[in-house]
């Protein structure tokens, strides 16, 4: 198993660890916590689909030419996995357990699948990954699209972008004060998200302490 994997498993199981020790209550609080990701989630997943569906299929994983898709491992963060563990079911968990302990030869992600990816909710990073093609002719035909996508494009850091308080460094201090590490904590861990943090603690926008 190569570094990549293993750091995936051992998040995976961490995770799954913890939420099966907490009280029912308390795995319905963090789902609440998600309300509105679940909801820009939702209207990215129906923007996506009607103006990138197609596209993205033919040009990238059918002709294996993603730049994404075709590589073993994809960036995931912390609370990515959190939430999709919320959202999945026993039989969705245990089917990434074991695409992540099989031996990997082909060209796809890991996590990529017949009928697409394995997760009931795939990685913000995937989620938002379109290539200049396929913004060139998604946008030629519809042009208020592009704007609809920066729109979404924005929205996404007030979730992600921890200069101000944000749902991912949320999810992660709440396992971090458990006792949980991992090194998918990017935003406890990066050089570049812990400086982000800093500058915003200094202009007063978040707890010094975050």
């Amino acid at each position: 198993m190569n570094d990549y994997r293993n750091e995936q498993l051992t998040t995976l199981n961490a995770v799954l660890a913890h939420l099966a020790d907490i009280p029912e209550a308390e795995r319905r609080r963090l789902q609440d916590l998600a309300t509105d990701y679940l909801d820009f989630r939702r209207r990215t997943a129906d923007f996506l689909q009607s103006h990138f569906g197609g596209i993205c299929r033919r040009e990238c994983y059918e002709s294996r030419r993603s730049a994404c898709c075709s590589k073993d491992g994809i960036i995931t963060f912390f609370a990515d996995v959190v939430v999709n563990a919320l959202l999945s079911d026993a039989r969705e968990m245990e089917a990434l357990i074991q695409v992540l302990k099989a031996p990997h030869t082909d060209f796809k992600c890991v996590y990529l699948g017949r009928q697409g990816c394995l997760w009931r909710l795939k990685p913000i990073v995937c989620e938002m990954f379109l290539c200049d093609s396929a913004k060139a002719e998604a946008f030629s035909r519809s042009p208020g699209a592009k704007e609809k996508w920066r729109r979404l494009r924005n929205e996404k850091k007030g979730f992600t972008w921890p200069d101000r308080p944000v749902l991912f460094d949320a999810l992660e201090r709440y396992f971090i004060d458990r006792g949980c590490d991992s090194p998918l904590m990017y935003l406890h861990q990066s050089p570049g998200l812990l400086r982000i943090k800093q500058q915003a603690a200094a202009k007063g926008n978040i707890d010094h302490e975050r």
